[in-house]
């Protein structure tokens, strides 16, 4: 049985107006959420059955890949489907069902937020009478949207050329061209879908050149940093786990960030000077989500290289979605095909965001139930309100720069240069001025910083 959402909740989109146009409200539309009761998810490698979504949770998900484009809601459902048709996905009895309402409700779009075969988008089409989406594609309107890049437009726009390659259908052969061969035996010239898949197959190519391009100019920008060299931390996760305003809280930048799914699409880089001096380069990356499809991420791999070259990964999670663990098990999926070990404790921290938003009792209950686990427990933080940042700056300054270290070094008045120097990169904890114009201080400082203190200091006595 279907079960059927209130209209009313959901969000108007803004429409757009041109000088000496009316101007034309929000597309008005209908999520259709299926759920397949026979459907196992398994994981590709181990065979192992996947975590499954609740229905609330895979309805909220939809809603909000719809508000991300500013899709007018008329109408949400989310339908139990028993024996998936071939041709429709849906029973013909739903199909109508919808089609009343589409027509009712004069919606334009349809979501379904199931992936469709070419076949069955056609069929539903024709049965709804309006435009339908599936789930890649609701996704690749909304990264279409959001690119702002040349890098981001030009992945958007591979990725959509791939997924409307396998949709041409043979639905215009009134345009196919004259006859080929000779005599009566002459097959028919090239038919407009060859044409098409021509053409796109031809676009496709000169993308994938560009990308090309853009990537060499990406392996570039890390050899340069790596000759500073700055370690590089990315913060990866479940699109709307907060990775934005964890990297404005930990920059001090002003990334958009917006409770709505996708809000950042390309990725952004910034210095950090962490608490002991230790300088990073913090990345922000697209979030991911389920079922994303496997041309999407490779189209996106210039972009997520960024994840693959970084020293240390941050996965962040939305500890206060009940939802979590699916969420997290999606993140490690795509990790592990871009060939990162999310249980690589050395290399990848787990970060649980948004625990202001849990009550003393079930954050008491999930921080113990960390602490248990067969891994390196997880940092709780909350990006909106500050808690646990300091934590997690200290955790990745170790990780990045080693354990802190208790240093007393006698300066010399002719290297004198390098107390500044020692006050960015250290943490002071007292110095004294001697009679022979010496300074000896006590600090505590990174492997790393007392590493280069050393060197800096036989640098000033060998000079």
């Amino acid at each position: 049985m279907a079960r059927e959402k209130d209209a009313d909740a959901t969000v108007r989109g803004k429409p757009t107006h041109h000088p000496g146009t009316e101007a034309k409200g929000p597309t008005r539309a209908v999520v259709i959420v299926p759920v397949l009761t026979r459907h196992q998810r398994n994981d590709d490698e181990t065979n192992r059955p996947r975590l499954m979504r609740s229905a609330d949770a895979r309805h909220d998900e939809a809603v909000g890949l719809a508000r991300a484009i500013n899709l007018d809601l008329i109408h949400t459902a989310v339908v139990t489907v028993n024996d998936p048709r071939p041709a429709t996905l849906l029973g013909s009895g739903k199909v109508a069902e919808f089609a009343e309402i589409v027509k009712e409700g004069h919606a334009e779009v349809v979501v379904v937020d199931h992936p469709l075969t070419p076949v069955q988008q056609r069929n539903l089409e024709k049965e709804l009478n309006a435009k339908v989406l599936d789930r890649t594609g609701l996704i690749l309107e909304i990264f279409g949207e959001r690119a702002r890049t040349k890098e981001g437009t030009l992945q958007v726009e591979l990725a959509h050329l791939n997924y409307q390659k396998g949709r041409l259908v043979r639905s215009w052969t009134h345009l196919e061209r004259q006859r080929g061969g000779a005599g009566f035996l002459g097959g028919p010239g090239e038919t407009q879908i060859e044409s098409d898949r021509r053409q796109l197959q031809e676009k496709i190519i000169k993308l994938k050149q560009e990308l090309e391009t853009v990537r060499r100019t990406r392996d570039l920008h890390r050899a340069k940093r790596r000759k500073v060299p700055f370690p590089v931390v990315a913060i990866v996760g479940y699109t709307n786990a907060g990775k934005s305003t964890l990297f404005n809280r930990l920059t001090g930048a002003d990334v958009l960030a917006q409770d709505m799914l996708f809000a950042t699409l390309d990725p952004t880089l910034r210095r950090v000077r962490l608490p002991h001096g230790t300088p990073i380069i913090l990345s922000d990356t697209v979030g991911f989500l389920s079922d994303l499809p496997t041309h999407l991420i490779a189209a996106f791999r210039a972009t997520l290289e960024e994840v693959v070259e970084a020293d240390l990964v941050l996965h962040l999670r939305d500890i206060s979605d009940p939802d979590t663990a699916a969420q997290a098990e999606d993140v490690e999926r795509i990790l592990a095909d871009l060939g990162v070990d999310a249980g690589d404790a050395k290399r990848v921290i787990e970060v649980w965001n948004k625990i202001d938003r849990l009550d003393e009792g079930n954050r008491t209950r999930l921080l113990a139930d960390g602490a248990d686990a067969n891994k390196a427990p997880p940092i709780a933080v909350s990006a909106v309100t500050g808690e646990g940042i300091d934590a997690l700056k200290a955790i990745i300054e170790t990780r990045m720069a080693g354990e802190l270290e208790d240093l007393t070094v006698t300066i010399e008045p002719a290297q004198f240069g390098l107390v500044d120097w020692l006050y960015r990169n250290g943490d002071v904890v007292s110095r004294s001025d001697n009679d022979d114009g010496s300074a000896t201080i006590s600090l505590k400082a990174t492997q790393s910083a007392r590493e280069e203190i050393e060197s800096r200091l036989r640098r000033k006595n060998n000079g």
